[in-house]
């Protein structure tokens, strides 16, 4: 293609990743918590970076793609001369990731929840020590795996021929006789005239075997985030791709319907000061039971059940505030509170209608074999003969859309089964330790977003430097080849996403009744 191409390429790239920055930074600034303010610089950088790496490894998707498309009329993708070093991009993006994910997030974080007694250089030792004990597991069990299973096994046929001379001095006559009856060019045997029938790559000799390689450390290390990040990504995104957005429809479906009285909200008030005078006492019994050094498996789960009170208190807060607003201007406050509750269902619509299409994909591309239709991999095919740009931006979309629903996922597992310490991102109320729990589990489930996508449209994103990496290496490495093979995760995904929604169809109209919950003692 022409070299303006090339440069409109370079060109939208960097804009992209310095508007992904900007845009980064405008979050950290307007949904960092006040305490946190002029402080924490470390884990504000981190959560920038971390951010940005996330969503421009998402982006790099299409990117890839566009970046093929230069080299559209070459015959082979080693004839191109292509604008990026797309395959190089990749591993150096997820070595980066990889390393922000277990080392960095997780210093940042014991820096971060250190004794604030502490003076810097004891905080940052003390975050450095549990790293390098970390370090050292993690480099011991790739180290080991790397050494005993670090092979990619490519299942290959071995086909088998004789040679003739050349030149011949009637090529016709061997060249002009191939048909399906006769596959191969064999010299002609008159001891034996029906050899030719016998051509090992056409007939019952035909040999299978398997072509087993080392591969890359770089990959290798891909390979097992992917595999620790397709874990969560298969509960959290199963459960996410319906909850995002039936959350946003039953949201609406449940919205106020009108303004309260002054005594009313009087009584729902005296109602949350009570709940929260119980909550408060609650934590002062789990501190003191922490300082005495008995913190068993019924703290923690007291611990998590008094965060997701606290986090239904804030919700009822917010609600009870929007039901009597206060101020100047109350009406104006009341009409953007229902005009918000528009939004939210036009975006439900939206995204389920997203969802839908994403789970009509998977089973009609992923899990029929061989595939029913192509579908969406069609659909973003079309979209870019009507404008290259067109298919690119809904190819994105629709991987953003996963990385969404895995924090949607993420957030409904957490509060419904307490299985973990939940880390609700609120604006200008969150703290840096969940910005970086938030960043963490961005970053390592986008590893499996990306396979994901790459593998879900691989018909439009074919001979891409992302499919040579996830599609001939990944699928084929030794041990957890079987994983994808058989399709496993996204076979959990879907079962997951059809349970979601049975449960919002029995439960999601419902209003959760959200105290007593927990005890007062511990």
């Amino acid at each position: 293609m022409p070299s303006d191409f090339n440069v409109f390429l370079i060109i939208i790239s960097v804009i992209v990743t310095v508007a992904i920055f900007l845009v980064n930074v405008y979050v950290l600034v307007n949904y960092q918590h006040p305490d946190d303010k002029n402080q924490a610089y470390l884990p504000k950088i981190v959560v920038v970076l971390g951010l940005s790496l996330a969503q421009l490894s998402i982006l790099m998707l299409p990117l890839d793609v566009a970046n093929r498309k230069a080299c559209t009329n070459s015959i082979v993708t080693g004839a191109c001369n292509l604008t990026l070093p797309m395959k190089e991009l990749w591993f150096s993006v997820y070595i980066i990731n990889v390393v922000l994910v277990f080392f960095v997030i997780p210093f940042s974080m014991f820096f971060y929840e250190s004794d604030m007694d502490y003076t810097p250089t004891q905080r940052a030792w003390s975050a450095l020590q549990w790293c390098i004990v970390t370090a050292i597991v993690i480099g011991l069990v790739l180290g080991i795996l790397y050494g005993l299973v670090g092979f990619v096994d490519f299942p290959v046929k071995r086909l088998e021929s004789t040679v003739i001379p050349f030149p011949l001095s009637d090529p016709n006559s061997l060249f002009g006789a191939l048909s399906a009856d006769r596959p191969c060019v064999m010299a002609y045997n008159a001891s034996d005239p029906a050899a030719h029938l016998r051509c090992s790559g056409w007939g019952v000799g035909t040999k299978r075997e398997m072509w087993s390689l080392r591969t890359s450390f770089p990959v290798y290390v891909i390979a097992l985030s992917t595999i620790a990040g397709s874990i969560l990504f298969s509960i959290f995104g199963g459960v996410g791709i319906m909850s995002l957005p039936l959350d946003c429809i039953f949201g609406f479906l449940r919205r106020p319907q009108s303004l309260i009285t002054r005594s009313e909200y009087v009584k729902k008030a005296t109602d949350i000061a009570k709940r929260s005078k119980e909550l408060n006492e609650t934590a002062q019994a789990l501190l003191k039971e922490e300082r005495s050094g008995s913190k068993g498996r019924k703290w923690k789960k007291n611990v998590r059940l008094l965060q997701q009170e606290l986090i239904y208190l804030e919700e009822d807060e917010a609600e009870l505030a929007e039901v009597y607003p206060q101020g100047e201007e109350p009406e104006l406050l009341w009409a953007l509170t229902v005009l918000g509750y528009l939004g939210k269902l036009l975006f439900g619509i939206v995204g389920f209608i997203i969802s839908l299409m994403w789970i009509v994909h998977i089973i009609v591309y992923l899990l029929i074999r061989p595939p029913a239709t192509t579908f969406l991999n069609h659909v973003f095919i079309k979209l870019d003969e009507v404008f290259g740009l067109f298919g690119t931006g809904a190819f994105a979309l629709f991987c953003f859309y996963l990385l969404l629903a895995v924090i949607s996922g993420e957030m409904k597992v957490g509060l419904t089964f307490l299985v973990f310490t939940v880390h609700p991102m609120k604006w200008g109320g969150t703290l840096m330790s969940s910005f970086l729990f938030n960043v963490g589990l961005i970053l390592l489930t986008s590893i499996s977003v990306i396979q994901f996508c790459s593998t879900a449209f691989a018909v439009y994103a074919q001979e891409t430097a992302i499919a040579e990496i996830f599609g001939h290496q990944l699928e084929n490495l030794r041990g957890i080849k079987y994983l994808f093979r058989y399709k496993i995760f996204q076979v959990a995904f879907i079962a997951l996403a059809f349970v979601t929604f049975l449960y919002y169809l029995g439960f999601g109209w419902r209003r959760q009744e959200r105290r007593r919950r927990i005890v007062t003692h511990v």
